[in-house]
């Protein structure tokens, strides 16, 4: 049972300093995790701040209150005296009119919520008018972003976790500032470890640092480090003594495959990993693309249909579903 807004404020206002909170599971199964509630109002203040937020502005809530990203726009509209609005969690939260004249001065969405609203042109229109718009949970892949550059208002990328109590970092997607790159909140240290891996020091909202699984490309500059994400190291496939990022693979097929696809991984006797795309498309179309678009060792070496993507609740892939399923089909 999805958590409702009036079982989150009845934990928010207990007499528990912590909330508890769970991740998404992107990478494995969701994990249980405690927060404290006064990172969490750093946190809100600190986004509220960065947009210029004031009190009586509308906030939309339309993201599952079981995970860090709904209850954060909640503790946001708490903090700042915002004008909560919202929606029952979905595909499509612009649907209906949420907001008088349709006008909301700010939003959080995941890509699909996005992608589904930039295809109805009364939803496209009501996300246009969305003053501060920030999208998180997912890659925003090159269609998105084009389908968002020409839109009057603000909208941004967000870099973050639930460890991080959402977003870190922002970049923007539309406007003369767009960019690939992260910006952190000046409160925030960017470094990289060892293995190109972005380490994040933000002591506001995480009492220790914290060495994440995204391998970034930093660079520092006067006024603190900017980051560009290239993949994440547990989606590395060492096949045949090359390390190839599944993230890049899926960019560069982006443009020529029309139905959903994911790259991931299998074991194998000879190179030791290889490359499998899962598609919900035809496997001959996918193979195809892959032998005109890719270079040797970069192509599949296996090819599976699947009638759905496994994705999470917060609509992220589900990359360990996805690679069972790879190893499922290949090995047996």
């Amino acid at each position: 049972m999805a958590m409702s807004l009036d079982q989150f404020l009845e934990e928010w206002n207990n007499a528990s300093p912590y909330v508890r909170v769970q991740t998404s599971g992107s990478t494995g199964a969701p994990k249980p995790m405690l927060v404290e509630k006064q990172r969490m109002l750093a946190s809100a203040r600190r986004t509220n701040d960065f947009l210029g937020l004031r009190k009586g502005d509308t906030a939309l809530l339309c993201m599952s209150l079981d995970y860090i990203a709904g209850k954060m726009m909640v503790v946001r509209a708490l903090e700042r005296g915002l004008r909560l609005v919202t929606v029952q969690p979905s595909g499509h939260p612009l649907q209906k009119s949420v907001a008088e004249d349709d006008v909301l001065t700010f939003a959080a969405m995941v890509p699909l919520q996005v992608y589904n609203a930039l295809q109805v042109d009364e939803e496209r229109e009501r996300l246009r008018r969305i003053r501060h718009l920030i999208i998180g949970g997912g890659a925003i892949d090159v269609s998105l972003t084009e389908g968002l550059k020409d839109f009057p208002n603000a909208v941004w990328s967000t870099y973050g976790m639930t460890e991080t109590l959402s977003h870190i970092a922002l970049r923007r997607i539309n406007g003369p500032e767009a960019s690939d790159w992260y910006t952190p909140f000046p409160s925030v240290g960017v470094s990289v470890s060892a293995d190109d891996c972005l380490v994040i020091d933000a002591p506001e909202v995480c009492a220790e640092r914290l060495v994440t699984n995204d391998i970034v490309e930093l660079v520092q500059t006067e006024q603190g480090g900017r980051f560009r994400i290239l993949g994440r190291k547990d989606n590395v496939i060492c096949s045949g003594g090359i390390k190839i990022q599944a993230e890049e693979v899926e960019r560069l097929l982006r443009p020529h495959l029309s139905a959903p696809y994911i790259i991931t991984k299998c074991p194998d006797t000879k190179f030791g990993e290889i490359v499998v795309l899962l598609t919900e498309g035809t496997v001959d179309e996918a193979r195809t693309v892959c032998e005109t678009v890719l270079s040797g060792y970069l192509r599949p070496r296996g090819y599976i249909h699947v009638d759905k993507i496994p994705l999470t609740e917060t609509g992220k892939p589900a990359r360990q579903r996805i690679l069972e399923i790879a190893r499922y089909s290949i090995l047996q």
